[in-house]
């Protein structure tokens, strides 16, 4: 993403004067078991996903001026965009749904598994863990963001537990698969089982950057991890 805002205002926001209300307490999202999308949004509006992309599009051009988070106001924001205050409000609570949002829209779509092969669910899943780490060294804007939001203590935490979560929840899934289909011994602490499949793609990706993160490392990850855990004979 280059950060370029995309259109102007949407046609039917264009030549109306929308009414200012009193500043709105920034809520945080809710339950991670719920979309952040959902969590963030107001209820029962239908979506405008066109005028969604600018107000996104409007917070990524910020951001890539360096303007710091915490002097990104909902007002401002709505400014950049060239829309109301109200206009922004109706679509979110407050500045952290928002924020959240804009580190989605830097995220891809998390991989569908097929589940017909546990070592092949796995390498999906640590593969698109290496193409993020690839993206995060390519992206000054995607470093930029999350930079920004790791200062954000509370606002990390929802990040975490709405999207990354989301992603351990899928991993825990096929590791269990795996200890119901006899793949995995049962006597594997599978969040510990976890953290070992994961720790080598993210050791690379966010502590030694210098690193390669070369083709194939999934399946080597995946193959040598399951080596050692496979039920003994």
């Amino acid at each position: 993403m280059t950060g370029a805002k995309r259109g102007g205002t949407p046609a039917d926001e264009a030549g109306r004067t929308e009414a200012q209300p009193a500043a709105a307490p920034e809520a945080p999202c809710a339950a991670a078991s719920r979309t952040c999308a959902a969590a963030t949004r107001r209820p029962g509006r239908p979506r405008n996903e066109a005028l969604e992309s600018t107000i996104i599009e409007s917070v990524l051009d910020l951001l890539e001026r360096d303007v710091p988070l915490a002097d990104l106001s909902m007002e401002r924001i709505a400014r950049e965009a060239g829309v109301g205050k109200a206009t922004v409000y109706r679509r979110w609570s407050g500045k952290a749904g928002l924020m959240l949002d804009v580190m989605r829209s830097l995220e891809e779509e998390n991989p569908e598994l097929p589940g017909e092969s546990v070592r092949d669910d796995l390498v999906l899943l640590l593969e698109f863990l290496r193409r993020r780490g690839l993206a995060k060294r390519n992206s000054a804007l995607l470093r930029t963001v999350i930079t920004q939001v790791k200062a954000q203590p509370e606002l990390w935490r929802e990040y975490h537990d709405t999207v990354v979560q989301a992603r351990r929840d899928a991993l825990l899934a096929v590791l269990r698969r795996g200890v119901e289909s006899g793949e995995i011994r049962g006597d594997c602490d599978i969040d510990v089982l976890a953290d070992i499949f994961v720790a080598p793609m993210l050791s690379r990706a966010l502590l030694h950057e210098w690193k390669e993160l070369p083709e194939g490392l999934a399946e080597e990850i995946v193959d040598t991890v399951l080596d050692g855990v496979r039920p003994r004979t």
